[in-house]
């Protein structure tokens, strides 16, 4: 059985009294990190545990494979994830550190966070305390405040994207369908995880109205704390229910709350759980309001002197430990051989199929590559305290810079509808980058 701990001080002992130096004016490439262990996987990319060889730190690396990114047609989901992750930075937050490619994968090396995520502790039934639930209630309403400071929309706050750190405070994880909306603006997109969706994310798509702002992520965090309290979701919603439905059920079911909860929670609860979004709770200011709140020192949330009702399990990895036997085992380009794949593919004569799919898919790699954006927060870091004159120099290669809407990925979420925002002019070749595969069997 796989023991985290002993792990760590094995990892310890054997690192290199003399850690490798490498140039500073350099990108961070796949070489500046040592693969320890695959940790996780989503629809169309995986993650795992990394220690960078010349600080010994250890982080999470995301990696997503280009073509397949094409074919899915998602490379503009993790060019604006990429291009928001580089943006922001706050303390419950799960923040990016590198990115870079190769000639396979894009990476995104984030802060480790070894406490597992909020639904794998429901699916080991964990019977989450009303006092856990207060502490992530609050650390996430300090991270929503700050996305909206920046005009950031998640739209996927769920227990997926809740992480714990080994003292089990809760960060918020995955932008890969959140959007930025300015001036007024509002967001269009059928986007988000069926069940955490709020009810004017259906209403604009069924009716053409007027959009949805940041109110639908409270409504998220409303779900979540119920969830993770009563162990289910206050409204019976599955993938497969149409839209028409859905909003048939919010005008006509009432969430039941249990009689033991504190009435000033369920208070709380009924002001996330506000159909109409203008009376719902959705700022700092307004959770501040709330009698089951009013005990809440702020400023000791921030620092994390809260005391977490709950604190993962140090001696083990919090994670499915399938995820590591099918890299090792089933993955057909896996992390730890890709040194020698590359170069192996590059000595190799690139004589090209004449193929015009080939062609086709070709030209749309060649433009995630020129586009990727490149980010080193350690080095931006170092600048900022140098002199504020340098402090923007590395943030992105690429200059995709627009505001349309990004469409779902989870696999519980809706399929991607057409989007009625224009697509930014600054991406124009990669909207030419369509799915190359004429079928998903072909792919």
């Amino acid at each position: 059985m796989f023991h985290w701990g002993k792990w760590k001080k094995r990892m310890g002992a054997n690192s290199s009294s003399k850690r490798p130096v490498f140039d500073e004016k350099e990108d961070v490439n796949f070489d500046h990190f040592q693969i320890l262990r695959a940790i996780g996987k989503g629809s169309f990319g995986k993650v795992c545990i990394v220690q960078k060889r010349d600080t010994e730190k250890m982080y999470a690396m995301k990696y997503m494979n280009k073509q397949q990114c094409i074919e899915r047609d998602e490379v503009r989901n993790v060019f604006r994830e990429l291009e928001i992750l580089q943006e922001i930075e706050q303390v419950f937050l799960v923040n990016l550190w590198y990115s870079f490619q190769d000639e396979e994968d894009m990476f995104m090396v984030v802060d480790l966070l070894l406490g597992g995520d909020l639904r794998y502790h429901l699916q080991q039934n964990v019977q989450f305390s009303e006092d856990a639930v207060k502490v992530y209630l609050c650390e996430m309403t300090l991270a929503l405040d700050y996305l909206q400071s920046q005009h950031i929309i998640h739209r996927d706050v769920k227990p997926d994207n809740i992480l714990l750190d080994e003292q089990g405070h809760a960060h918020l994880t995955d932008f890969n369908i959140a959007t930025i909306i300015k001036n007024g603006e509002r967001a269009t997109a059928l986007a988000g995880t069926k069940p955490y969706m709020a009810p004017e994310i259906f209403q604009s798509f069924n009716s053409g109205g007027t959009g949805y702002a940041f109110e639908v992520d409270w409504w998220s965090l409303g779900v979540t704390a119920f969830e993770i309290l009563r162990g289910w979701r206050p409204y019976d919603i599955h993938a497969s229910n149409s839209v028409e439905s859905l909003i048939q059920l919010f005008s006509t079911i009432s969430v039941q709350y249990s009689p033991a909860w504190p009435k000033d929670l369920v208070s709380l609860l009924r002001k996330l759980l506000t159909v109409n979004p203008e009376h719902r709770f959705s700022s700092l200011v307004d959770m501040q309001a709330s009698p089951y709140l009013s005990d809440i020192n702020w400023d000791s949330v921030y620092e994390k002197k809260l005391e977490p009702g709950f604190v993962p399990n140090k001696g083990r990895l919090h994670c499915d430990p399938t995820f590591e036997l099918e890299e090792m085992i089933l993955e057909s380009r896996p992390l730890h051989k890709k040194k020698k794949r590359l170069a192996k593919n590059r000595s190799r004569d690139n004589s090209k199929d004449s193929q015009s799919e080939n062609d086709y898919l070709q030209e749309c790699l060649d433009a995630v590559q020129q586009e990727f954006m490149i980010f080193n927060r350690e080095k931006l870091k170092r600048r900022q305290e140098e002199g504020p004159s340098e402090a923007g120099g590395d943030a992105a290669t690429g200059d995709d810079d627009g505001e349309g809407e990004a469409g779902p990925t989870d696999e519980e979420v809706p399929e991607p509808e057409p989007d009625p925002d224009p697509e930014p002019e600054s991406s124009s070749k990669l909207s030419m980058c369509g799915s190359v595969c004429s079928s998903p069997g072909s792919c």
